[in-house]
């Protein structure tokens, strides 16, 4: 049996990577435009929350379906419903439309990320295998530094569809490459696929999305209750099978092992704080700075650069302080930079930003791929994909919370300022957050509307220092296995 061609494999993986990840930032760029030419105003947050949470429920079960009966077939599946999804997306003729062709889309995501990451751990040793999930998770980082650029190149020059149809000449080389370099031994398992688990598992994070989408909405009492009772039934039950079933989705002795639950458990808070990080910021550049669109974010291009510089370090910082006094050095300086963001004046510099994220950057980096490398490392190599899983579970989870926990309270603090000052009103706020339009507004009251914006956005970091600081109180809760340092 041939060899696999590792250069051309780790090569797929990488165009596969940048692939998923250019995907929410280049969509967030076009859609205005899209929402021009479909029109659906109000449910075109969905075109990105169902991306995803199709992405966050499908994770673990790729992960189990990777281990028992191989990366390959998975990896391939997931490659082509991801292009098939941006395919028809890119023809979506209405925003009903392109929500469903999102849900395949996001499906595919759910195998391709977790199964990439799992497959380098197949084929490179320990001492590499951080400098190439580094590497890999730098891809992310290039990806958000290039997706704004791209994006709006796309809409000015070819169209809105090729957002997506962009997809597919790079799904198509990736796929030829893992079909015709990647050689594994068949994967035989004999036991059954945990169906319970995996029905269980699915429908109590897919109620967990939509009771968080909904909150801030005027969901009545009833619905909310029966979502808040089904959530806690289908754990109940998730639990119930998971200890019956001969060959779990999850296997319940990983979440047994405290130093694994509690990486991941702060792998799941401090996704919530990128997204905080990196959606808000561009907003307070134009709103209160009032730099232009196209400006304002680059603002968060410090921190995507240096994710790529944390990614390559974290192997040589696992090396010299473990695991824990790695994640207590990244978390303070999280909780600084998070400081800063709430202590800063209403006009402080554009450089100051990019200081705060270049070290917002680095930690983040630092911490992403430090729980990827260790969390593979706490679990037996049975498990690998089913650990890998788990935490790009615990990262897409963190997203879709926190992003609905920040838009309440940001929403919550600017309903309360328009109630203090009866002069504004909630279209002077949709207008202020865009550099353009804060033009057309009366120049005596744009002082006021920028302090209303900023009392939001120093709520919103506020969540985000309680998030941090519940993270640093975790990392106590677990000893670092001297035996798996690096």
């Amino acid at each position: 049996m041939k060899k696999t061609n590792v250069p051309f494999v780790t090569l797929a993986i990488f165009m596969t990577t940048f692939m998923t990840a250019i995907e929410g930032t280049i969509v967030s760029t076009a859609m205005p435009t899209i929402v021009a030419d479909l029109d659906g105003l109000e449910i075109m947050n969905w075109v990105v929350s169902v991306f995803l949470l199709m992405t966050a429920v499908s994770t673990p079960l790729y992960g189990k379906l990777a281990d028992s009966i191989g990366r390959k077939p998975i990896f391939l599946f997931g490659i082509a419903l991801f292009v098939i999804g941006s395919s028809l997306c890119g023809l979506a003729q209405n925003m009903v439309e392109l929500i469903i062709f999102r849900v395949i889309q996001g499906l595919g995501s759910g195998a391709v990320q977790p199964v990439a990451v799992t497959i380098i751990a197949d084929l490179y040793k320990l001492e590499k295998r951080a400098k190439m999930l580094g590497l890999n998770s730098s891809f992310w980082g290039v990806a958000s530094v290039i997706a704004p650029l791209l994006g709006g190149f796309i809409v000015q020059h070819l169209s809105w569809h090729w957002v997506f149809y962009i997809n597919v000449p790079i799904g198509i080389v990736a796929f030829l490459l893992i079909v015709f370099c990647l050689k594994e031994s068949k994967h035989s398992s004999e036991s059954k696929l945990d169906l319970q688990g995996t029905i269980w598992l699915m429908l109590f994070l897919l109620t967990l999305m939509i009771f968080l989408q909904n909150l801030d909405s005027n969901t009545n009492f009833f619905i909310t209750t029966l979502l808040i009772i089904f959530i806690l039934c289908s754990v109940v039950l998730f639990f119930k099978a998971e200890k019956r079933a001969e060959d779990p989705i999850m296997p319940l002795s990983m979440l047994k092992n405290k130093e694994f639950l509690a990486i991941n458990l702060i792998t799941l808070l401090i996704s919530g704080v990128v997204i905080g990080f990196e959606f808000y910021i561009p907003t307070w550049m134009q709103g209160i700075n009032g730099t232009n669109a196209s400006l304002a974010g680059f603002a968060v291009t410090p921190s995507s650069l240096m994710w790529i510089v944390g990614s390559f370090l974290i192997g040589g910082m696992l090396g010299r302080w473990g695991i824990k006094k790695t994640y207590d050095y990244m978390l303070i300086i999280l909780l600084l930079a998070d400081m800063a963001l709430i202590f800063v004046p209403i006009y402080t510099s554009f450089w100051v930003f990019c200081v705060i994220a270049a070290f917002n950057g680095t930690a983040f980096g630092s911490i992403m791929t430090a729980s990827q490398v260790r969390s593979q490392l706490l679990v037996d190599k049975t498990e690998i994909g089913v650990a890998t899983s788990f935490n790009t579970l615990m990262k897409y989870l963190g997203q879709t919370m926190m992003v609905s926990i920040y838009g309440i309270v940001f929403n919550s603090i600017i309903a309360q300022g328009l109630t203090k000052n009866p002069q504004l009103t909630q279209s002077m706020m949709n207008k202020i957050v865009s550099a353009e339009k804060a033009k057309t507004l009366p120049i005596e009251l744009i002082p006021q509307l920028r302090q209303v914006l900023l009392s939001s956005l120093r709520g919103v970091y506020v969540v985000s220092l309680v998030v941090i600081l519940v993270s640093i109180v975790l990392n106590r809760f677990y000893k670092d296995n001297k035996k798996l340092k690096m």
